[in-house]
């Protein structure tokens, strides 16, 4: 029987509602499977058939350490996705190829260093969103007003002196009322799409692993697949493969057209619970590599 390790972490456990549904997926398959931490070094990778990267999501603090976890990871079994895949995913600098490759991105300013603040925060008029070009589940990310420019540069500050570039986007205020949506694909396939409600309230998000986020079953429309698709296949061409998954979130812009705010293919959250088949999807695909 094929064994699968899927890579997590030891804060999330418990937290990862698509584990338990892929782990009955991937037996009812004919495969066995577990859960283990990535950090973990009495871990043997080398004993499975596969390593299915899920909910990692305490790598951004940590990022070179798990980006050279996955290169030994897959010299000695198959990692999905690929150590290159993340390594190019880990860093929202990607967001700057696609839109370079006139894919609708969400319009983002660009910092790497002190002196190129200021260009970066006045880039837009309204509400503006703070983050860093690496980090994981909402963490370090806020919204400002046009009168808390001194926080959001603060904000700013901070993190480009823990050594990571900045990106700031304006706040789209369809979002409050609209969401985002986000596409899965597995192996390729289009799977499901799920809606999640406006997070960002202004203040940087607080201690834990990830921001709690109200995840509802939603239909995709034309317009959000058609985006979807070209972003999938932009990326299977960047990263030179099909990536085992993919998440696609989209937001509506000013005119309701939807606009790529992130494309996962790191440690996302699939939503496997408002499709309940796409875990026996997301099994297939996994088994199908072995």
């Amino acid at each position: 029987m094929p064994h699968v390790l899927l890579a997590s972490c030891a804060r999330a456990r418990g937290l990862d509602d698509d584990e338990p549904m892929l782990l009955g997926a991937l037996a009812e398959a004919g495969a066995s499977a577990a859960a283990a931490d990535w950090a973990d070094p009495a871990v043997d990778w080398s004993a499975a058939d596969a390593v299915v990267v899920r909910s990692t999501w305490d790598y951004a603090a940590r990022r070179d350490e798990f980006l050279a976890w996955a290169r030994r990871v897959e010299t000695v079994t198959p990692l999905h996705n690929p150590a290159a895949v993340l390594a190019w995913n880990t860093d929202k600098r990607y967001l700057a190829e696609l839109a370079a490759a006139a894919l609708p991105v969400v319009p983002t300013s660009w910092a790497a260093d002190p002196g190129e603040l200021p260009a970066a925060l006045a880039a837009w008029d309204g509400d503006v969103v703070v983050k860093p070009v690496v980090s994981a589940g909402a963490r370090d990310t806020a919204r400002f007003s046009p009168a808390e420019r001194e926080a959001a540069a603060a904000l700013a500050a901070r993190i480009l002196d823990s050594g990571r570039a900045v990106m700031v986007q304006p706040y789209l205020t369809r979002l409050d009322g609209e969401g985002e949506t986000g596409l899965v694909y597995l192996d390729g396939a289009y799977s499901h799409a799920f809606g999640k409600g406006a997070l960002l309230a202004g203040e940087p998000l607080g201690p834990g692993l990830f921001a709690v986020e109200t995840i509802t079953a939603r239909t995709a429309t034309p317009a959000q697949r058609g985006v979807g698709d070209a972003v999938l296949g932009a990326v299977c061409e960047r990263v030179g493969a099909v990536p085992l998954y993919a998440r696609v979130d989209l937001v509506p812009g000013q005119d309701g057209a939807p606009q790529v705010l992130e494309v996962e293919l790191t440690e996302p959250s699939l939503n496997l619970p408002v499709a309940p088949a796409a875990a026996q999807r997301l099994a297939e695909a996994i088994t199908a590599r072995l």
